[in-house]
């Protein structure tokens, strides 16, 4: 059996992990060979690989990114693409492929199977969006950078009485800055779920300037205002049409700073929240979930995702895991309203 591995989409802490228990596990209990594909969905479509024995994974499991590259390539789009992707994992006499991703590289892997292609996907996003999962590897690392900065937010705005605005990652799912704001004591989040109104943020902001304690918000960087004009730093699209989003962190920062004349400046965390070590729990989650994937693979039991639910590794259909995102439910953000202002 040979096996090959990639790793899609944005990076995170513990693609590394995955790729070891991957690796460690499929050579020393199953006897299996494997093939790295470099850069996401381009290394299988353009045959471009990576030697991926015991050896190349060592010393791995406490590194941040991946040691196999990624890109946010989708075959789907290429012409001839699919068929591509088919005649060179022949060529390459790879019998399975391990696809580690989020909902746009499971989404290819989804489209592979039905395909004919022999698939088990991995879940990894750091928004913490795929269905049928309780938890993604990279979600808890990405919370605690993210909390780190907000604590230290809090002494400076204090120290000048300013409002400062942290803007996380959260395309349309706001876990992030939900994670982050309740355990950070912020006194506004803003996520892509629930559209804001901008008089009542600066009503929170004023309300707690009033009690000399300077405000914090955190923000998605998918949040928008009810008027439904989403703040967009340029009108690109990636391969899978997803826009580039960036600015309402600094938007708000403007609007506040206008209407109350206190000053406010905003901090955007981005890819420093993809970067650096994973936290123990990502490195745990990440090592099961490659357990997992392995597993399937000598199963044959392809089409399948490996998912955390309650405390337990288990497959789910990529269909199932595919067809929609795992939002905020306004339950779970009533819940931090309770301490805005």
């Amino acid at each position: 059996m040979r096996v090959g591995v990639l790793t899609g989409g944005g990076d995170c802490p513990g693609l590394n992990a995955v790729i070891r228990a991957v690796v460690r596990k499929g050579v020393q209990v199953f006897g299996y060979e494997f093939v790295g594909f470099r850069a996401g969905w381009r290394g299988p479509l353009e045959g471009d690989t990576v030697a991926l024995d015991v050896q190349a994974v060592r010393g791995i499991l406490p590194r941040g990114g991946t040691i196999l590259g990624s890109s946010r390539t989708n075959p789907i789009k290429v012409e001839g693409g699919v068929e591509r992707i088919k005649d060179n994992l022949a060529g390459l006499g790879v019998d399975a492929l391990i696809a580690i991703g989020g909902e746009d590289t499971l989404g290819v892997a989804r489209e592979l199977h039905s395909r004919g292609v022999h698939v088990v996907g991995v879940p990894k996003t750091i928004d913490n969006d795929l269905n049928a999962t309780d938890y993604t590897f990279g979600f808890d690392t990405a919370v605690n950078i993210g909390v780190e900065a907000v604590d230290r937010l809090h002494t400076t705005a204090e120290s000048h009485h300013r409002a400062l605005i942290c803007e996380v990652m959260g395309r349309h799912a706001g876990w992030i800055a939900l994670h982050v704001g309740m355990a950070a004591g912020a006194n506004v989040i803003l996520i892509p779920e629930r559209p804001f109104d901008i008089d009542k943020v600066v009503e929170y902001v004023e309300s707690r300037f009033k009690t000399r304690y300077a405000p914090i918000i955190v923000v998605s960087e998918g949040a928008h205002p009810i008027d439904g004009q989403m703040q967009l730093q340029t009108g690109e699209r990636d391969a899978f049409g997803h826009v580039r989003l960036g600015g309402i962190g600094q938007r708000l920062a403007d609007e506040i700073e206008k209407r109350t004349g206190k000053e406010a400046r905003a901090t955007v965390l981005g890819h420093i929240q993809r970067g650096g070590t994973p936290s123990a729990f990502d490195r745990v989650l990440a090592t099961r979930l490659g357990l997992q994937a392995i597993d399937a693979v000598r199963d044959g039991d392809y089409g399948k995702m490996v998912a955390l639910q309650g405390t337990d590794i288990v497959r789910v259909g990529l269909d199932e895991a595919t067809k929609e995102l795992k939002t905020v439910p306004i339950e779970r953000y009533e819940e931090a309203e309770v301490f805005f202002g």
